[in-house]
Protein backbone atom coordinates (compact mmCIF):
# COMPACT_ATOMS: atom_id res chain seq x y z
CA UNK A 1 0.00 0.00 0.00
CA UNK A 2 1.67 3.51 -0.62
CA UNK A 3 1.43 6.25 1.58
CA UNK A 4 -0.53 9.42 0.51
CA UNK A 5 1.63 12.31 0.64
CA UNK A 6 -1.32 14.71 -0.41
CA UNK A 7 -3.30 14.55 2.66
CA UNK A 8 -6.04 17.11 3.39
CA UNK A 9 -7.43 18.36 6.56
CA UNK A 10 -10.25 16.34 7.00
CA UNK A 11 -7.98 13.19 6.48
CA UNK A 12 -5.35 14.98 9.13
CA UNK A 13 -8.36 15.26 11.43
CA UNK A 14 -9.51 11.21 11.11
CA UNK A 15 -6.29 9.93 11.52
CA UNK A 16 -5.47 12.07 14.58
CA UNK A 17 -8.90 10.71 16.05
CA UNK A 18 -8.55 7.33 15.19
CA UNK A 19 -5.05 7.41 17.49
CA UNK A 20 -6.88 9.24 20.37
CA UNK A 21 -9.48 6.09 20.20
CA UNK A 22 -6.48 4.00 20.36
CA UNK A 23 -4.86 5.53 23.50
CA UNK A 24 -7.71 5.97 25.01
CA UNK A 25 -8.75 2.22 24.29
CA UNK A 26 -5.07 1.35 25.70
CA UNK A 27 -5.94 3.64 28.86
CA UNK A 28 -8.67 2.48 29.98
CA UNK A 29 -7.54 -1.23 29.63
CA UNK A 30 -4.67 -0.44 31.74
CA UNK A 31 -6.84 0.69 34.90
CA UNK A 32 -9.27 -2.03 34.80
CA UNK A 33 -6.73 -4.99 34.55
CA UNK A 34 -2.99 -3.72 35.52
CA UNK A 35 -3.12 -3.64 38.81
CA UNK A 36 -4.51 -7.73 38.35
CA UNK A 37 -1.97 -8.19 36.13
CA UNK A 38 0.82 -6.91 38.37
CA UNK A 39 -0.43 -8.42 41.36
CA UNK A 40 0.24 -11.98 39.25
CA UNK A 41 3.16 -11.14 38.74
CA UNK A 42 4.52 -10.47 41.80
CA UNK A 43 2.82 -13.50 43.02
CA UNK A 44 5.22 -15.48 40.83
CA UNK A 45 8.51 -13.24 41.89
CA UNK A 46 7.23 -14.19 45.47
CA UNK A 47 7.44 -18.03 44.45
CA UNK A 48 10.58 -18.22 42.78
CA UNK A 49 12.29 -16.60 45.86
CA UNK A 50 10.66 -18.80 48.18
CA UNK A 51 12.44 -21.65 47.18
CA UNK A 52 15.81 -19.97 46.98
CA UNK A 53 16.72 -22.57 44.14
CA UNK A 54 16.53 -22.16 40.61
CA UNK A 55 13.72 -24.84 38.61
CA UNK A 56 15.48 -28.20 38.08
CA UNK A 57 14.27 -31.08 36.38
CA UNK A 58 13.86 -34.36 37.92
CA UNK A 59 17.01 -36.66 37.33
CA UNK A 60 16.03 -39.77 35.82
CA UNK A 61 17.78 -43.51 36.08
CA UNK A 62 19.43 -44.81 33.08
CA UNK A 63 17.67 -47.86 32.30
CA UNK A 64 18.79 -51.19 32.23
CA UNK A 65 20.34 -52.04 29.39
CA UNK A 66 18.61 -54.05 26.78
CA UNK A 67 19.83 -57.24 25.70
CA UNK A 68 21.01 -57.76 22.39
CA UNK A 69 18.66 -59.01 20.18
CA UNK A 70 18.68 -61.93 17.77
CA UNK A 71 19.75 -61.82 13.85
CA UNK A 72 16.92 -60.30 11.98
CA UNK A 73 15.23 -62.46 9.53
CA UNK A 74 16.71 -63.02 6.29
CA UNK A 75 15.66 -61.45 3.25
CA UNK A 76 12.67 -62.77 1.98
CA UNK A 77 12.69 -64.93 -0.93
CA UNK A 78 11.56 -63.03 -4.66
CA UNK A 79 10.21 -66.07 -6.29
CA UNK A 80 6.60 -65.79 -7.26
CA UNK A 81 5.21 -67.00 -4.16
CA UNK A 82 7.78 -64.90 -1.69
CA UNK A 83 6.53 -62.22 0.85
CA UNK A 84 7.78 -59.13 0.41
CA UNK A 85 7.14 -55.72 2.66
CA UNK A 86 6.58 -52.69 1.35
CA UNK A 87 8.15 -51.63 -2.09
CA UNK A 88 11.83 -51.36 -1.31
CA UNK A 89 14.14 -54.18 -0.69
CA UNK A 90 16.42 -54.16 2.63
CA UNK A 91 19.23 -52.55 3.21
CA UNK A 92 22.18 -54.62 3.34
CA UNK A 93 23.40 -54.33 7.20
CA UNK A 94 27.28 -53.64 6.47
CA UNK A 95 25.73 -50.61 4.79
CA UNK A 96 23.22 -49.79 7.37
CA UNK A 97 25.86 -49.69 10.03
CA UNK A 98 27.46 -46.70 7.95
CA UNK A 99 25.03 -44.66 9.61
CA UNK A 100 26.21 -44.79 13.10
CA UNK A 101 29.56 -44.40 12.57
CA UNK A 102 31.11 -40.80 12.31
CA UNK A 103 29.41 -37.76 11.74
CA UNK A 104 28.10 -36.20 8.02
CA UNK A 105 30.52 -32.95 8.15
CA UNK A 106 33.68 -35.32 7.71
CA UNK A 107 32.17 -37.41 4.95
CA UNK A 108 31.07 -40.19 7.44
CA UNK A 109 27.49 -41.04 8.83
CA UNK A 110 24.66 -40.29 7.24
CA UNK A 111 26.67 -38.70 4.14
CA UNK A 112 28.42 -41.62 3.30
CA UNK A 113 25.31 -44.23 3.66
CA UNK A 114 23.12 -41.75 1.06
CA UNK A 115 25.99 -41.84 -1.32
CA UNK A 116 26.25 -45.46 -1.37
CA UNK A 117 22.70 -45.83 -1.59
CA UNK A 118 22.35 -43.20 -5.10
CA UNK A 119 25.36 -44.92 -6.27
CA UNK A 120 23.05 -48.17 -6.65
CA UNK A 121 20.22 -48.24 -9.74
CA UNK A 122 16.89 -48.21 -9.16
CA UNK A 123 16.31 -52.00 -10.14
CA UNK A 124 18.81 -53.04 -7.17
CA UNK A 125 17.11 -51.05 -4.24
CA UNK A 126 13.30 -51.55 -5.45
CA UNK A 127 11.37 -54.76 -6.53
CA UNK A 128 9.46 -53.31 -8.65
CA UNK A 129 8.95 -49.35 -10.58
CA UNK A 130 7.91 -47.31 -7.94
CA UNK A 131 6.95 -44.44 -10.33
CA UNK A 132 6.91 -43.76 -14.06
CA UNK A 133 10.04 -42.57 -14.71
CA UNK A 134 11.21 -45.68 -13.18
CA UNK A 135 9.80 -47.71 -16.31
CA UNK A 136 11.94 -45.99 -18.57
CA UNK A 137 15.31 -47.69 -18.77
CA UNK A 138 14.14 -50.39 -15.64
CA UNK A 139 17.06 -53.09 -16.02
CA UNK A 140 18.52 -51.46 -19.02
CA UNK A 141 22.15 -52.28 -17.72
CA UNK A 142 24.81 -49.98 -18.32
CA UNK A 143 24.35 -47.00 -20.82
CA UNK A 144 27.39 -48.14 -22.27
CA UNK A 145 26.07 -51.85 -23.47
CA UNK A 146 23.41 -50.28 -25.13
CA UNK A 147 23.49 -50.45 -29.04
CA UNK A 148 22.42 -46.99 -30.61
CA UNK A 149 19.60 -48.87 -32.95
CA UNK A 150 21.13 -47.28 -35.79
CA UNK A 151 20.63 -43.88 -35.14
CA UNK A 152 23.77 -41.34 -35.72
CA UNK A 153 25.63 -40.16 -32.78
CA UNK A 154 26.50 -36.42 -32.16
CA UNK A 155 29.65 -34.67 -31.28
CA UNK A 156 28.68 -31.63 -30.95
CA UNK A 157 25.77 -29.27 -30.96
CA UNK A 158 27.59 -27.02 -33.06
CA UNK A 159 28.21 -26.94 -37.01
CA UNK A 160 32.03 -27.35 -37.92
CA UNK A 161 31.77 -24.97 -41.41
CA UNK A 162 29.36 -22.07 -39.83
CA UNK A 163 25.57 -21.40 -40.15
CA UNK A 164 25.76 -20.58 -43.45
CA UNK A 165 28.17 -23.33 -45.02
CA UNK A 166 25.94 -24.30 -47.57
CA UNK A 167 24.31 -21.55 -48.40
CA UNK A 168 25.14 -20.29 -52.33
CA UNK A 169 27.95 -17.40 -52.28
CA UNK A 170 25.86 -15.63 -54.47
CA UNK A 171 22.54 -15.28 -51.95
CA UNK A 172 24.77 -13.25 -49.40
CA UNK A 173 23.35 -9.43 -50.04
CA UNK A 174 25.56 -6.79 -50.24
Amino acid sequence: MARQLNMDTLQQDFWKEEYLKELMLRFRWHQRYGASVKARQEQLRQRRQATGQPLKLPALQSPAPVPQAEQPPEEPARAAGGIQEGEMMPVAPEVRQLLYQGISQDGEGRRRYLTLRTARAPEEKYYTPVTTNFVYGWQMGEPGQQALGGRCRIESFFRKNGAFSLLDPRDVAM
